[in-house]
């Protein structure tokens, strides 16, 4: 029984599902949009904001937090600090919004376009 177990599996085990979230936050962060599948899309915005939530303090600690969390990529960490946390230094919340697209050709998977605001 699933009671209460709200994340997706998308198929996957454990790693593997944290790695797939981990490589869709790096491309989100460096393309700022990306086009993918609607779960996936759903399933990666809450990690993201709540990253971005938690660069808004911007100390010593914070960094060290977020540059673990991305696993070192300091490209990303870099661009997540100096472009997309100064946008939002005055928001709480509501820092990326998901596009619905409608169904996929080849197999009819719905996709989204996950976006910073």
């Amino acid at each position: 029984m699933r009671h209460h177990n709200t994340k997706r599996k998308f198929g996957r085990d454990k790693n593997q599902k944290k790695a797939l979230l981990n490589s869709l936050v790096f491309s989100l962060i460096i393309h700022e949009k990306i086009k993918t599948t609607e779960p996936k899309a759903k399933e990666l915005r809450p990690f993201v904001e709540k990253l971005i939530t938690k660069a808004k303090k911007d100390d010593i600690a914070t960094r060290r937090i977020i540059i673990s969390k991305l696993f070192n990529r300091s490209k990303e960490v870099k661009k997540l600090f100096e472009t997309i946390v100064p946008k939002y230094k005055n928001q709480n919340g509501g820092y990326t919004r998901v596009l619905k697209l409608g169904a996929r050709k080849s197999d009819g998977a719905k996709m989204a376009q996950i976006e910073f605001i």
